[in-house]
């Protein structure tokens, strides 16, 4: 048999890959843009009714279970409902439920109602699965849902248009400041405090008769669930209530049991867990920062928290509080940054401007419910009417309906023979024939007076803004008085701050050699080391400004072209060699970025001052006390005045004169002493001027000289400021 070679099929040709370019600008438009906004809107950012997407639809999913009046139900079962609502994962919506709950204790006024293990807010403790716990609607929700049957807010399609979902809820109450929210969305994120109920409700009452109240004296401060207590600032407070944006300090709240060497915390900050304080003393004990402690735990039992620390016989336990103030969370700070959805755009409004954007919200909710009512009542008193008019004659209703052949002509008849609309005949022919007596019709017609006074009622409350808000401010005296409470959080008007407070392991006092740069390198070397050898290796263009022997506790001040000043001690910078570059100071000390140092030297007990000379041929001295602080803060702003570019600074001690050698860009030089150079007590002094400058010329440098070994600088010398200078001949 022969054998038919098949053809080899032709290989096709391979398709070139066509690259389109497309601009930056268009790819973030078209892909990242959609993207950023539906994490904006869609889930991070909170509205003007308090709630994220994932919340309002959770609460409406169990409002339309009836698990408002009705018996508690596994959490399993909201959760799968919510998914007809809310297209996320079980677990995501179960942990929005979570935070929600009395058990969580997440929130001043939970909206539900829970039984079973929820975890805690200021605990790590994990919380049961779905199929364990059962909840249903906190009585406070009613208010959320108020009027919401009545057309109070506006109802969308779901994501899948299989049902209707509220745009908004028709809280009664400003639960945008009552209810606390966090979220982080694309380029925006939003973090709001939560405040008391009733001084909220104050809050709007007191805006409402007076636009220009002041808040302050209202509403106090944040409320937490987690108690604590506000170390308040005035000036923090107002930039938050004006602003939207800053922070506040919450401290913990603790008692001592001297007899037992016991310190029990009972209350901690919102933004803190009782696991996260513990992990952080382990770490301190173990770095032997914190050497008085000799057990903590956690002892959390049903009447909520408590952190308990024992200290050793002999520890003074306000100065171990005062370590762990500063060392651990149970001293931390409350970002504020109230970002808000107000008809879908996102903006940052203080707290006037959102109880105002809120008052706006919750009128117009009140207008279309109050509208609502009123056709409901207009139509039902249409409707009396006509059944008013067959008083007349109940005999001839009946007769027109007996006589009539068709059923079809039943409505027109009585129409034609009371004089009433179709409506009306409609209601009337729908009577039952054991109602068709004079005592039930006179009866139902007796609501007439009623419902007409109850109308001109409504209808009074539509057409005056004053009679509205007087309705507005009636509800929020009735919500006060069913759900307001004491404020949980402290408010501490005068407080001690923990300063000094050693908290670094204990290292013993040593002396070695300093080594500071112009460029900003420290060289900390051992005083063996330095006998050796004392060949500095610098890098190109470098040179040293200060050397010498000092104490490991000696403080070191860095002053940069920022007009910010560096604190630290010498002891903070690794033991180098000499041939070795050393420590670069503004990494070292995690400066801004392109900041770099112009000068540093040692505190020196803060005795002396120091003299600065500007290019505008200007020149201050300021003290060098005025750069030390009570509490150990690494950085300083407004070192010095920023009106213009330092050019030298020099260290002058009590009784010590220097002189000074002046030069200028246009070849002027003069020598002046530092006693002319007055002293300022304020840092941002920019002094007087030392130099007389003609137009376009600056000093270009200044340095200390001694005019006694070098007869040549005679010229120079002068003693009156300000002073012109002599043409500079080049001899120094």
């Amino acid at each position: 048999m022969a054998r038919v070679a098949k053809k080899a099929k032709a290989a096709e040709p391979e398709k070139p890959i066509v690259i389109t370019e497309q601009p930056i600008t268009a790819t973030l438009r078209e892909n990242y843009m959609p993207y950023a906004m539906s994490s904006i809107i869609s889930r991070a950012i909170p509205e003007i009714d308090g709630m994220k997407p994932s919340h309002r639809k959770l609460l409406y999913t169990m409002y339309r279970m009836g698990l408002l009046n009705g018996p508690r139900t596994k959490s399993a079962n909201v959760v799968g409902e919510t998914m007809k609502l809310n297209p996320h994962g079980d677990a995501a919506i179960y942990e929005t439920m979570v935070r929600l709950t009395r058990g969580n204790e997440a929130l001043l006024h939970p909206f539900v109602d829970s039984k079973g293990s929820f975890g805690k807010q200021y605990s790590k403790m994990a919380y049961a699965a779905s199929r364990y716990t059962e909840v249903k609607l906190a009585p406070i929700c009613a208010e959320l849902f108020s009027g919401i049957e009545k057309d109070a807010v506006d109802m969308v399609d779901s994501y899948d248009a299989r049902m209707k979902e509220p745009v908004l809820l028709p809280t009664t109450f400003p639960n945008i400041l009552v209810c606390p929210n966090t979220g982080i969305a694309v380029g925006l994120a939003s973090s709001i405090c939560s405040f008391n109920l009733n001084e909220t409700c104050d809050a709007v009452i007191a805006l409402i008769k007076d636009p220009n109240a002041d808040l302050y004296e209202i509403l106090k401060a944040p409320d937490f669930s987690t108690g604590g207590m506000i170390l308040y600032d005035r000036e923090e407070m107002q930039q938050i209530y004006e602003t939207g944006k800053g922070g506040f300090t919450v401290r913990a709240v603790w008692h001592t049991i001297p007899r037992e060497n016991r310190i029990v915390i009972t209350e901690i900050p919102y933004n803190t867990t009782v696991d996260q304080i513990i992990d952080k003393i382990l770490q301190l004990i173990k770095e032997g920062k914190l050497r008085e402690i000799s057990d903590v735990r956690d002892e959390i039992d049903l009447e909520g928290l408590k952190l308990v620390i024992d200290y050793k016989r002999g520890s003074d336990p306000d100065k171990l509080m005062a370590k762990l103030l500063k060392a651990t969370d149970l001293e931390c700070r409350f970002p504020c940054n109230f970002n808000v959805l107000i008809s879908g755009t996102p903006y940052q409004l203080g707290v006037r401007e959102l109880l105002t954007e809120w008052h706006a919200f919750r009128c117009e909710c009140l207008k279309r419910e109050i509208f609502y009512d009123l056709t409901q009542k207009k139509d039902k008193l249409h409707l009396l009417l006509g059944l008013e008019k067959i008083l007349v004659d109940i005999d001839k209703a009946i007769a027109i309906i007996r006589k009539t052949e068709n059923e079809r002509d039943v409505i027109p008849n009585l129409e034609k023979g009371f004089r009433i609309d179709t409506l009306q005949a409609e209601y009337i022919a729908e009577i039952k024939l054991r109602h068709l007596n004079r005592e039930y019709i006179l009866a139902r017609t007796s609501e007439k007076e009623k419902l007409e006074k109850e109308i001109a009622e409504l209808e009074a409350i539509l057409s005056s803004s004053k009679k509205l808000d007087q309705y507005l401010i009636r509800q929020l005296n009735e919500i006060k008085k069913k759900y307001g409470q004491e404020r949980k959080t402290k408010i501490a008007y005068e407080f001690d701050r923990p300063t000094n407070v050693l908290l670094s392991a204990a290292k013993e006092e040593y002396r070695a050699f300093a080594v500071m740069t112009a460029e900003g390198y420290l060289k900390n070397i051992p005083l063996k080391s330095i006998q050796m050898s004392d060949n500095h290796k610098l890098k190109e263009n470098d040179h040293i400004v200060f050397s010498g022997e000092m104490s490991s506790k000696e403080e070191l001040l860095f002053f940069t072209d920022k007009a910010q000043t560096y604190k630290a001690r010498f002891e903070d910078f690794s033991t180098t060699k000499a041939s070795e570059l050393g420590d670069y100071v503004p990494a070292k000390l995690e400066m801004e970025k392109d900041e770099r140092v112009v000068f540093s030297c040692p505190a020196n007990g803060y005795q002396g001052k120091l003299v600065i000379v500007f290019e505008n041929g200007k020149g201050v001295a300021l003290p060098l006390s005025a750069y030390e602080t009570k509490s150990n803060r690494k950085k300083l702003t407004g070192a010095f005045s920023a009106a213009s570019r330092p050019v030298a600074m020099f260290v002058v001690q009590k009784n010590e004169v220097k002189e000074l050698f002046f030069r200028t860009k246009l070849g002027r030089a003069c020598i002046l002493r530092t006693t002319l150079v007055p002293e300022k007590a304020t840092r941002s002094s920019i002094g007087v001027q030392l130099m007389a400058l003609k137009k376009n010329d600056a000093i270009l440098s200044c340095e200390e000289v001694n005019t006694a070994e070098n007869d040549a600088l005679a010229v120079y010398k002068k003693p009156r400021i300000p002073t012109p200078g002599v043409p500079y001949t080049g001899k120094k």
